[in-house]
């Protein structure tokens, strides 16, 4: 039984070019723009201070780096289920450039082609909030948008599909918890105190 008192923090890597210019970034590995790494400097007052019993990031740079710059890169341990969603044939397109070609696609109904379906990236959320749920104390995440929005689907025992509910920004912070036994989202798609600074 988990700790009613336990949070699990999920950070949104900082900006890379690609978020910055809503390409669908799934496994091409890149790095954060200089923005996103003063982005992730700034994240390190919302960390510092707090105990994380487990950190676990996407292997990939751009989350990597956002924990580094965090200040937990040293306790970051790689883990391949919180990658972003596999895009196949959509990698590296925006939404409108899919557009021409697929007028009617829904990510969160179709999934991508030669990529992963739905029902893929929801069973990799599921396999990441078991392992939290078995941590005794708080756990901290270095994730993509997609996967986020999934892991809030999926934390809150939700149709995988209501993930398209959930928008995220690059480089916020949420926050999962429990309240009255119940799953909860404490908070969702914090970068306020990343503003004015």
């Amino acid at each position: 039984m988990p700790s009613r008192a336990q949070q699990i923090w999920l950070i949104r890597h900082a900006e890379t070019a690609w978020s910055r210019d809503g390409r669908h970034t799934g496994r091409t590995d890149i790095e954060l723009t200089a923005a996103g790494e003063n982005e992730a400097d700034r994240l390190a007052a919302r960390v510092s201070g707090q105990s994380f019993a487990l950190v676990l990031s996407s292997p990939l740079k751009r989350a990597m780096d956002t924990a580094r710059r965090c200040g937990v890169g040293a306790a970051a341990q790689p883990e391949n289920t919180l990658l972003e969603w596999d895009y196949g044939d959509f990698e590296g397109l925006t939404s409108a450039q899919i557009a021409q070609t697929h007028p009617h696609w829904d990510l969160w109904r179709d999934g991508c082609p030669h990529g992963e379906t739905l029902a893929a990236v929801a069973a990799r959320a599921e396999a990441v909030i078991t392992r939290c749920i078995a941590t005794q104390g708080n756990v901290l995440l270095f994730s993509h948008g997609h996967m986020s929005r999934m892991l809030a689907a999926m934390w809150l025992q939700l149709p995988p599909s209501r993930g398209r509910s959930f928008g995220t920004k690059a480089g916020s912070v949420n926050i999962f918890g429990w309240e009255h036994g119940n799953r909860v989202l404490w908070q969702w798609d914090s970068v306020a105190t990343l503003e004015g600074h």
